[in-house]
Protein backbone atom coordinates (compact mmCIF):
# COMPACT_ATOMS: atom_id res chain seq x y z
CA UNK A 1 0.00 0.00 0.00
CA UNK A 2 1.41 3.47 -1.53
CA UNK A 3 1.20 6.17 1.69
CA UNK A 4 1.91 10.23 1.27
CA UNK A 5 4.87 11.85 2.45
CA UNK A 6 5.28 12.00 6.14
CA UNK A 7 8.27 14.94 5.76
CA UNK A 8 6.94 18.14 7.09
CA UNK A 9 6.53 21.21 4.21
CA UNK A 10 6.45 24.43 6.54
CA UNK A 11 8.13 25.35 9.85
CA UNK A 12 10.31 22.07 8.51
CA UNK A 13 12.33 23.16 12.24
CA UNK A 14 8.99 21.70 14.21
CA UNK A 15 9.24 17.74 12.99
CA UNK A 16 10.20 15.51 15.46
CA UNK A 17 11.12 12.14 13.95
CA UNK A 18 12.80 10.28 17.11
CA UNK A 19 9.97 7.33 18.54
CA UNK A 20 10.44 8.74 21.82
CA UNK A 21 8.47 12.08 20.90
CA UNK A 22 5.92 9.98 19.28
CA UNK A 23 5.44 7.68 22.04
CA UNK A 24 5.18 10.18 24.60
CA UNK A 25 2.50 12.61 22.62
CA UNK A 26 0.40 9.20 22.24
CA UNK A 27 0.63 7.93 25.80
CA UNK A 28 -1.17 11.28 26.68
CA UNK A 29 -4.03 10.15 24.00
CA UNK A 30 -7.38 10.02 24.80
CA UNK A 31 -9.22 10.25 21.48
CA UNK A 32 -7.66 9.71 18.02
CA UNK A 33 -9.22 11.25 14.75
CA UNK A 34 -9.38 8.80 11.85
CA UNK A 35 -9.67 9.81 8.25
CA UNK A 36 -11.18 7.06 5.71
CA UNK A 37 -12.44 7.63 2.52
CA UNK A 38 -15.97 6.02 2.57
CA UNK A 39 -18.11 5.86 -1.31
CA UNK A 40 -15.73 7.79 -2.30
CA UNK A 41 -16.13 10.78 0.34
CA UNK A 42 -13.37 11.59 2.97
CA UNK A 43 -14.64 11.19 6.90
CA UNK A 44 -13.55 11.29 10.19
CA UNK A 45 -14.25 9.67 13.23
CA UNK A 46 -13.60 10.15 16.49
CA UNK A 47 -12.33 6.86 18.40
CA UNK A 48 -10.99 6.07 22.07
CA UNK A 49 -7.92 4.88 22.05
CA UNK A 50 -5.01 3.49 23.73
CA UNK A 51 -1.48 2.75 22.69
CA UNK A 52 -0.28 -1.45 23.61
CA UNK A 53 1.24 -4.32 21.67
CA UNK A 54 -0.02 -7.45 21.11
CA UNK A 55 3.32 -9.44 20.31
CA UNK A 56 4.69 -7.73 16.82
CA UNK A 57 5.78 -4.23 18.20
CA UNK A 58 3.61 -1.11 19.23
CA UNK A 59 0.64 -0.24 17.84
CA UNK A 60 -2.40 2.18 17.94
CA UNK A 61 -5.65 0.56 19.56
CA UNK A 62 -8.82 1.92 18.21
CA UNK A 63 -11.71 0.54 20.27
CA UNK A 64 -15.21 0.43 19.18
CA UNK A 65 -18.59 -1.92 18.89
CA UNK A 66 -18.51 -4.73 16.46
CA UNK A 67 -21.04 -2.85 14.54
CA UNK A 68 -19.06 -0.16 14.02
CA UNK A 69 -18.71 1.56 10.50
CA UNK A 70 -14.49 1.48 10.42
CA UNK A 71 -14.87 -1.85 11.71
CA UNK A 72 -17.22 -3.41 8.80
CA UNK A 73 -14.76 -1.49 6.44
CA UNK A 74 -11.67 -3.30 7.88
CA UNK A 75 -13.46 -6.66 7.35
CA UNK A 76 -10.35 -9.34 6.90
CA UNK A 77 -8.01 -7.24 5.05
CA UNK A 78 -7.91 -4.16 6.99
CA UNK A 79 -8.20 -0.72 5.78
CA UNK A 80 -6.07 2.26 5.47
CA UNK A 81 -6.63 5.38 7.40
CA UNK A 82 -4.96 8.32 9.09
CA UNK A 83 -5.31 8.65 12.76
CA UNK A 84 -4.30 11.98 14.33
CA UNK A 85 -3.61 12.55 17.63
CA UNK A 86 -3.18 16.87 18.89
CA UNK A 87 -2.73 18.52 22.25
CA UNK A 88 -2.84 21.60 22.68
CA UNK A 89 -0.76 23.11 25.48
CA UNK A 90 -0.95 26.75 24.95
CA UNK A 91 -2.23 29.64 23.51
CA UNK A 92 0.41 32.14 22.62
CA UNK A 93 -0.77 36.01 22.64
CA UNK A 94 1.65 37.86 20.41
CA UNK A 95 1.09 41.62 20.20
CA UNK A 96 -0.83 41.01 16.60
CA UNK A 97 -2.78 38.76 15.75
CA UNK A 98 -0.65 37.40 12.59
CA UNK A 99 2.02 36.47 15.01
CA UNK A 100 -0.11 34.80 17.96
CA UNK A 101 0.16 31.02 17.51
CA UNK A 102 -0.01 28.35 19.97
CA UNK A 103 1.73 25.17 21.82
CA UNK A 104 1.01 21.62 20.67
CA UNK A 105 2.13 18.21 20.00
CA UNK A 106 0.15 16.55 16.79
CA UNK A 107 1.09 13.31 15.20
CA UNK A 108 -0.19 11.65 12.22
CA UNK A 109 -0.24 7.82 11.67
CA UNK A 110 -1.05 6.50 8.27
CA UNK A 111 -1.27 2.98 6.89
CA UNK A 112 -3.91 -0.21 7.23
CA UNK A 113 -6.05 -0.55 10.18
CA UNK A 114 -6.59 -4.39 11.06
CA UNK A 115 -8.95 -5.88 12.98
CA UNK A 116 -7.37 -7.60 15.93
CA UNK A 117 -7.98 -11.36 15.98
CA UNK A 118 -10.65 -12.73 18.08
CA UNK A 119 -7.85 -14.63 20.47
CA UNK A 120 -6.12 -11.77 21.14
CA UNK A 121 -9.42 -9.09 21.46
CA UNK A 122 -9.53 -9.32 24.94
CA UNK A 123 -5.98 -8.46 25.90
CA UNK A 124 -6.40 -5.57 23.04
CA UNK A 125 -9.32 -4.55 25.46
CA UNK A 126 -7.43 -4.74 28.70
CA UNK A 127 -4.22 -2.40 27.22
CA UNK A 128 -7.13 0.03 26.07
CA UNK A 129 -8.44 -0.08 29.50
CA UNK A 130 -5.06 0.41 31.01
CA UNK A 131 -3.81 3.02 28.76
CA UNK A 132 -7.25 5.00 29.81
CA UNK A 133 -7.40 3.92 33.23
CA UNK A 134 -4.28 3.00 34.66
CA UNK A 135 -4.80 0.59 37.50
CA UNK A 136 -8.72 0.17 36.85
CA UNK A 137 -8.58 -3.59 35.67
CA UNK A 138 -7.38 -4.58 39.37
CA UNK A 139 -10.45 -3.11 41.05
CA UNK A 140 -13.18 -4.29 38.31
CA UNK A 141 -14.40 -7.73 37.93
CA UNK A 142 -13.46 -9.66 34.47
CA UNK A 143 -15.05 -9.12 30.98
CA UNK A 144 -17.26 -11.78 30.45
CA UNK A 145 -17.10 -13.44 27.37
CA UNK A 146 -20.51 -11.79 25.91
CA UNK A 147 -19.06 -8.40 26.26
CA UNK A 148 -15.11 -9.06 24.23
CA UNK A 149 -17.71 -10.59 21.31
CA UNK A 150 -19.50 -7.44 21.36
CA UNK A 151 -16.47 -4.99 21.64
CA UNK A 152 -14.10 -4.58 18.72
CA UNK A 153 -10.49 -3.11 18.52
CA UNK A 154 -8.69 -2.05 15.51
CA UNK A 155 -4.32 -1.93 15.50
CA UNK A 156 -2.78 0.49 13.44
CA UNK A 157 1.27 0.42 13.69
CA UNK A 158 3.39 3.20 14.24
CA UNK A 159 5.96 2.85 11.36
CA UNK A 160 4.60 5.53 9.46
CA UNK A 161 4.15 8.87 11.18
CA UNK A 162 4.60 13.06 11.28
CA UNK A 163 5.00 14.61 14.53
CA UNK A 164 4.98 18.41 14.82
CA UNK A 165 5.63 20.16 18.08
CA UNK A 166 5.53 23.79 18.95
CA UNK A 167 6.82 24.56 22.44
CA UNK A 168 8.05 27.68 22.79
CA UNK A 169 7.15 31.10 23.80
CA UNK A 170 5.93 34.81 22.24
CA UNK A 171 8.39 35.97 19.47
CA UNK A 172 9.13 39.39 20.52
CA UNK A 173 12.29 42.06 20.97
CA UNK A 174 12.74 45.26 22.36
CA UNK A 175 13.37 46.77 18.73
CA UNK A 176 10.11 45.10 17.06
CA UNK A 177 8.23 47.98 16.76
CA UNK A 178 5.32 47.08 18.74
CA UNK A 179 3.25 48.70 21.44
CA UNK A 180 4.90 46.78 24.47
CA UNK A 181 2.28 48.37 26.71
CA UNK A 182 0.12 45.42 25.19
CA UNK A 183 0.58 42.33 27.14
CA UNK A 184 2.58 39.33 25.26
CA UNK A 185 3.30 35.91 26.16
CA UNK A 186 1.27 32.43 26.55
CA UNK A 187 -1.10 31.30 28.54
CA UNK A 188 -0.68 27.34 29.26
CA UNK A 189 -3.63 24.80 28.27
CA UNK A 190 -3.99 21.47 29.73
CA UNK A 191 -6.98 18.68 30.29
CA UNK A 192 -7.56 18.45 33.97
CA UNK A 193 -9.93 16.06 36.02
CA UNK A 194 -12.75 17.69 38.02
CA UNK A 195 -13.83 16.55 40.88
CA UNK A 196 -15.38 13.13 40.85
CA UNK A 197 -19.17 12.35 40.54
CA UNK A 198 -20.42 9.29 42.08
CA UNK A 199 -23.54 7.27 40.62
CA UNK A 200 -26.54 7.20 41.80
CA UNK A 201 -26.33 3.81 43.63
CA UNK A 202 -22.52 4.32 44.95
CA UNK A 203 -24.00 5.55 48.25
CA UNK A 204 -20.63 6.38 50.65
CA UNK A 205 -18.39 4.22 48.71
CA UNK A 206 -14.81 5.78 48.47
CA UNK A 207 -13.32 6.68 45.06
CA UNK A 208 -10.83 4.24 43.99
CA UNK A 209 -7.25 4.33 43.42
CA UNK A 210 -7.26 4.42 40.08
CA UNK A 211 -9.53 7.28 39.45
CA UNK A 212 -7.47 9.41 41.70
CA UNK A 213 -4.30 8.27 39.92
CA UNK A 214 -5.65 9.16 37.00
CA UNK A 215 -6.38 13.47 38.38
CA UNK A 216 -3.17 13.17 40.11
CA UNK A 217 -1.60 12.50 36.57
CA UNK A 218 -3.15 14.93 34.32
CA UNK A 219 -2.45 17.28 37.15
CA UNK A 220 0.99 16.44 37.07
CA UNK A 221 1.77 16.45 33.39
CA UNK A 222 -0.03 19.78 33.34
CA UNK A 223 2.51 21.46 36.03
CA UNK A 224 5.92 19.59 34.18
CA UNK A 225 4.46 21.03 30.68
CA UNK A 226 3.87 24.38 32.18
CA UNK A 227 7.44 24.64 33.83
CA UNK A 228 9.18 23.35 30.94
CA UNK A 229 7.49 26.30 28.58
CA UNK A 230 8.46 28.52 31.49
CA UNK A 231 12.07 27.68 31.43
CA UNK A 232 11.66 27.77 27.89
CA UNK A 233 10.91 31.43 27.68
CA UNK A 234 13.30 32.53 30.53
CA UNK A 235 16.34 31.25 28.63
CA UNK A 236 14.90 33.27 25.46
CA UNK A 237 14.67 36.17 27.58
CA UNK A 238 18.61 36.31 28.83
Amino acid sequence: MSTPSLTVRRLRDRQHTDPETLHALLAEALVAHVGIVRDDHPIVLPFLCGVGDLGDGPVLLLHGSTGGGLFLDAGAEGVPVAATVTHVDGLVFARSTFDSSANYRSAMIVGRATVVPPDRRAEALWQVSDHLMPGRRAEVREMTAKEVRATQVLQLPLDRASVKVRAAGVGEAPDDGEDHAVWAGVLPLALRAGTPLPGDISGDSPVDASVRQVASRLDRLAADREARIAAVMRIASV
